[in-house]
């Protein structure tokens, strides 16, 4: 039993870096501009495509279509920004049922470009197991933990240390101020969403290349990266880490201990859970300015 539960906590870690890199886009965006972008999920599920149609085309590793998956995702993302700029009044609300609506549209092309069948990766590589003492995984597993650390390790930096890192960072906190220091707002809007589509692609590959893609799992991804943000605390990128791990333990836990069919449920009890004891997040304002 104890040899399960480990596994059970080694896959969740795993799991848990590929939800963390899906819910930074979606946590970036928001923390820049109050949209919570709704086709997220759905732009993740277009990187994991992408994936797809390289490796059942050309027959490569699905690994070599993180280039195309990149252009693509990140051009979809610039769109959805585009077409939220041009919202003037009522903001919050009008962006929910616009990117509601992008996502609907993504899912309905996916369908008609590759039908409603399941996909999952054919590379031998990818699914061959490595064994770290008592405890199992895939290659994509490991390989893709790595790259979200990576990522995320990459992500922290620019924040604190670049100059438009720093400028999104002021954008979020006072608006206003950050246009007195010369920071032009709708800049850094595009480079967070460029930052998002980033994060989304190799988000999708990592899906792909360890699971199995549907059209309809695109807004799923979508609510996880936002029960992860939530979690997390709203405006803190940092703990958006720590909400994935923990989300990505308790639905492998769920999984192994009790019923594949509990997976869902365990995640949302998890969030309510959380919500009720530490409405701030894990990692939330009050905790922050303490």
């Amino acid at each position: 039993m104890l040899e399960l539960i480990a596994q059970a906590l080694y896959s969740g870690v795993l799991q848990g870096g590929s939800y963390a890199l899906i819910a930074l886009g979606l946590a970036l965006v928001f923390g820049t501009m109050s949209v919570i972008n709704l086709a997220h999920g759905e732009l993740v599920l277009l990187a994991a495509y992408i994936a797809y149609t390289v490796e059942s085309r050309l027959g490569v590793n699905p690994v070599f279509a993180i280039p195309l998956a990149l252009l693509v995702v990140c051009l979809s993302a610039m769109l959805v920004y585009a077409l939220i700029s041009l919202i003037r009044n009522d903001r919050e609300i009008n962006t929910l049922i616009l990117t509601y609506g992008i996502g609907i549209i993504l899912t309905n092309g996916v369908l008609l470009i590759w039908s409603a069948d399941i996909h999952t990766t054919s590379s031998v590589w990818l699914q061959d197991a490595v064994v770290v003492g008592p405890l199992y995984s895939m290659h994509s597993e490991l390989l893709f933990f790595v790259v979200s650390v990576v990522l995320m390790g990459g992500l922290w930096w620019w924040l604190s240390r670049s100059w438009y890192g720093r400028a999104v960072r002021a954008v979020s906190s006072n608006r206003d101020a950050a246009k007195l220091m010369g920071i032009n707002p709708r800049l850094t809007e595009i480079i967070s969403f460029a930052v998002a589509g980033l994060l989304a692609a190799f988000a999708g590959v990592a899906l792909y290349s360890y699971g199995v893609i549907q059209p309809s799992y695109g807004h799923v991804l979508t609510v996880k990266a936002f029960i992860i943000t939530v979690l997390a605390g709203i405006g803190s990128i940092p703990g958006v880490l720590v909400g994935a791990l923990l989300l990505g333990v308790t639905e492998s836990l769920t999984v192994t201990l009790a019923s594949s069919a509990l997976q869902e449920l365990a995640g949302m009890t998890l969030f309510l859970l959380v919500l009720f004891v530490m409405p701030n997040g894990l990692f939330g304002a009050a905790r922050r300015r303490g």
